[in-house]
């Protein structure tokens, strides 16, 4: 599993979605952002990373953070 992470301007990582694959998560990224600028990231209103500034993932958790309580593998279309 894939785990995406998006980041607000001051505190830790949150969980926002996971991906059954490196290619699923990668695709959604692209398609939710809109721009960046100086490392600061506009997104797709309705994505799961709408109101962050950036991203991350990793193959593992990297908080407590529950996956059965976030999108698994969302799609423009689920908008």
């Amino acid at each position: 599993m894939y785990y995406l992470y998006g980041y607000k301007a001051e505190g830790p990582p949150k969980l926002v979605a996971t991906f059954a694959s490196e290619q699923q998560l990668l695709a959604y990224t692209r398609w939710a952002t809109l721009s960046e600028n100086e490392g600061i990231c506009k997104f797709e209103q309705g994505s799961s990373l709408a109101s962050y500034r950036r991203w991350s993932s990793s193959r593992e958790p990297i908080t407590q953070d529950d996956p059965a309580t976030v999108d698994h593998n969302p799609s423009p279309s689920m908008l």
